[in-house]
């Protein structure tokens, strides 16, 4: 599946809104920290993406009830779901000069019930005309294997069409206004009432 970017601008794809604050002190701390021991914009990125993945645990996983959607608090509280977490590496890798954008997917349970909408990444890295996903989510020993690859997907989870999932190749610039609404008003995770799909 190849990654389509919906906004006609790729400037769209490097720019600071609420939710991704690549302007904010601690993403532009975080970022030049990374450089320094990454310059090349592979490596930057590859980094960005670990730290990301390594040392922001998923919220649920932890069992972390707080609900962070904002970039800058993603990295000072260190907690989030995969949808902050995107937000995130988006700031991230923006932050570094590589436009990068958001994904989704609308995954279930084992028996094809209660959807969810599972959010990750897609980047262009210059020189390269394609954009690659990657899914920062954070791995599950024996269950969850992401990894940093661009040629081939290495993402946390697989889509099972006979469950009724699926995956948009669309890549977002900003996040997707229902979730956003949804995790700005959780007061905590116990109350998130995320969409389990996006507008058509």
């Amino acid at each position: 599946m190849e990654p389509i970017p919906v906004a006609a601008d790729p400037a769209a794809y490097l720019a600071a809104d609420e939710a991704i604050d690549h302007q904010h002190p601690l993403i532009r701390e975080t970022a030049a920290r990374l450089r320094s021991a990454a310059p090349e914009p592979y490596d930057y990125a590859k980094a960005a993406y670990e730290f990301v993945r390594d040392t922001v645990p998923h919220s649920a996983d932890a069992g972390d009830p707080r609900v962070t959607w904002r970039a800058s608090d993603v990295l000072e509280q260190r907690t989030g779901i995969c949808h902050a977490k995107s937000h995130a590496l988006a700031a991230l890798l923006r932050a570094g000069g590589i436009p990068a954008g958001l994904c989704y997917q609308r995954l279930t349970e084992d028996d094809g019930t209660q959807p969810v909408l599972h959010g990750l990444n897609a980047l262009l890295l210059p020189g390269r005309t394609r954009w690659a996903r990657i899914d920062a989510r954070g791995n599950i020993p024996g269950l969850v294997d992401a990894a940093f690859s661009l040629d081939e997907e290495r993402l946390a989870w697989p889509v099972r069409p006979h469950l009724g999932e699926a995956e948009s190749p669309l890549v977002h610039a900003v996040p997707a206004p229902p979730l956003l609404a949804a995790l700005r008003a959780a007061p905590d995770r116990a109350h998130l009432d995320l969409p389990s799909e996006l507008p058509s």
